[in-house]
């Protein structure tokens, strides 16, 4: 009798903190809802969904363990009823039950739905058995074919969403972004374009604008690199002319 007394204390303490965990998750989202709702995105509300149905499983994975006792079982009866204000009771529900009374017992310990909700059940059953075989057969074909059709086409956009994904990933990369930075600073701001002037001497930057000028320089060779970027850039001429020495005899001697 201690041995399935100590097992149901552990399965109540196990539930109770798998259902605060359940708690403090929904707690979260409907806090995220009421404060961020203008700027909450889609991925934030499917993650927060996917947190609470992980709780959910959780605490469904604890009441079918194997250590936990069957529950429906056992049964919960109030040893006593009285309209004072318990405040043991009031920490525990969080200030929800500030008395165990007569008029809250019925509601917390009941064991079928609330009166509205039966009445509504019952109105849902009776128009479906209203409903013939056929007719009912009929339309739960028509919502799988449309069911079915909603996944093929969510399948699809999967397929090609990750086709595109894989193609941009194994594309092969053109361009490289620290050349392209390179070349805008060379444009904007003429980095590393005064490299060449750096490593060349003095001496060889004058000689360098006298040759590019035509104008024949002071040192050596420089008459003959002038001469000859001046015969270089003369035009031939189209005029022959017939050059003889000046001791030959006159045609109109005497």
């Amino acid at each position: 009798m201690q041995r399935e007394e100590k097992m149901l204390e552990m399965a109540v303490d196990a539930l109770i903190a798998r259902v605060n965990d359940l708690r403090s998750a929904i707690a979260a989202f409907i806090l995220k809802l009421e404060t961020e709702h203008e700027s909450l995105s889609w991925p934030t509300v499917l993650d927060n969904y996917a947190l609470i149905s992980g709780q959910l499983n959780s605490l469904l994975k604890t009441i079918k363990n194997d250590k936990t006792p069957p529950l429906r079982n056992l049964i919960i009866l109030p040893l006593s009823l009285t309209p004072d204000r318990d405040e043991e009771l009031l920490k525990l529900t969080e200030g929800r039950v500030p008395a165990l009374s007569h008029d809250v017992v019925p509601d917390y310990l009941r064991t079928k739905p609330d009166p509205e909700v039966e009445i509504k059940e019952q109105q849902l059953l009776m128009r479906a058995n209203a409903i013939s075989h056929d007719t009912a057969q009929k339309q739960v074909n028509t919502a799988n074919k449309i069911a079915n059709h909603i996944i093929d086409v969510v399948n699809k956009m999967r397929a090609e969403w990750e086709s595109e994904s894989n193609a941009r990933l194994s594309a092969v990369q053109t361009t490289n972004i620290n050349d392209t930075h390179a070349l805008i600073s060379a444009i904007t701001y003429g980095k590393n374009l005064n490299m060449l002037q750096s490593k060349m001497g003095p001496g060889q930057i004058g000689a360098g604008n006298s040759a590019m000028s035509g104008v024949p320089s002071t040192g050596p060779g420089g008459p003959m690199m002038g001469a000859g970027m001046g015969g270089v850039g003369k035009a031939p001429s189209s005029i022959k002319t017939n050059i003889k020495a000046g001791n030959a005899m006159h045609p109109y001697s005497r």
